[in-house]
């Protein structure tokens, strides 16, 4: 819910959630082996492979090739621009990618505020990543949605609406059925849904309230970031200064849309950088080492009985002892609860 791009497509699910080929942990392995034809003698190796395995890119087989599963006449050869002899023994091992074997079921312990059949809603700890993505094939949210309840598997990205970034905490939903994720996704885009994060910032706001309605987009320097740009998506933001000590101000942020990193990318453009976002020029402070910001509320109507629920999620430890620097006291106990 954030700061993070809806996700609708469904994901390449493996429906029973197993391992091909055997129990959890094991991996199918396919062997293929050939003589180097005559055609293809002085050419690259990697040209050799794309005749042997012609269903796979060349990027494919060369990241095979980097990993230590081809052999020439029984050595492993790992240079893609290696030419070729007639008559070697090629061999190749067509080990799954890791980006092939995301989306798998595995048992985390998740902080759940709230289930039923069509909803759930829990507290993300920082440091958990949300969806699979380079760098980050396994151990995620997806895959911890996908060992906690069956249903997961037929669900576009297992459910998740909306999501957090990796160093983001606090609450988010996700549905459990079809209907229930169709209706969330409405809901987002309609901006019926409640989202407020808190944040602890560099520099001092001019005004106690304001907002900051900016497009958003990638940033074309620097293709890792976003940006506020021409172009961009819109977004709007409402922020709330609601202390201030030693050049860092504790903020209450309110979202309208849910851009990927908007708040860190709207606060950083108007000159307030996150505390401890490296990437959108915070510095590490209060003993902070991850962007400060966390997500503490979260209003809704039940996607199936429309029922209006809220939910608030009291910051973690670190970021607790943070806001107190600046505040001179913790997160009220009333921001705390359901209510």
């Amino acid at each position: 819910m954030q700061e993070g791009a809806d996700y609708r497509e469904p994901p390449p699910v493996d429906p029973d959630g197993d391992e091909p080929g055997g129990g959890p942990g094991e991996v199918a392995v396919e062997v293929r082996s050939s003589a180097v034809g005559t055609a293809l003698h002085g050419q690259r190796l990697d040209k050799a492979l794309v005749a042997l395995a012609p269903e796979f890119s060349r990027s494919h087989l060369q990241q095979l090739l980097e990993r230590g599963h081809v052999q020439l006449d029984g050595v492993a050869a790992t240079v893609a621009s290696r030419r070729v002899r007639a008559g070697q023994a090629l061999r190749l091992e067509l080990v799954p990618t890791d980006e092939s074997r995301a989306f798998r079921p595995q048992a985390m312990a998740l902080d759940i505020l709230f289930e039923d059949a069509h909803l759930l809603v829990l507290n993300k700890p920082a440091g958990l990543v949300v969806h699979p993505a380079p760098g980050n094939w396994s151990g995620t949210l997806l895959n911890g949605l996908l060992a906690h309840h069956a249903g997961a598997a037929t669900l576009p990205r297992a459910g998740i609406v909306h999501r957090l970034d990796k160093d983001t905490s606090g609450v988010m939903m996700v549905g459990k059925t079809l209907p229930a994720v169709t209706t969330l996704v409405r809901d987002i885009a309609a901006r019926d849904v409640h989202r407020r994060y808190l944040a602890l910032v560099h520099g001092a706001p001019v005004q106690s309230r304001f907002s900051i309605e900016a497009p958003i987009g990638r940033d074309p320097a620097v293709r890792v970031r976003m940006a506020v740009v021409a172009g961009g998506k819109p977004a709007r933001t409402d922020v709330q200064c609601l202390a201030m000590n030693a050049g860092i101000a504790a903020l209450g942020c309110t979202l309208h849309t849910g851009r990927t990193h908007q708040i860190r990318v709207h606060l950083a453009w108007k000159g307030h950088p996150l505390v401890a976002d490296a990437l959108y020029g915070g510095k590490a402070a209060l003993g902070m080492t991850r962007q400060a910001l966390h997500a503490t509320e979260l209003k809704l109507a039940h996607p199936v009985s429309r029922v209006p629920l809220a939910f608030a999620c009291p910051p973690p430890a670190d970021f607790q002892a943070a806001w107190q620097q600046v505040c001179g006291a913790a997160v009220p106990a009333a921001a705390h609860g359901l209510h």
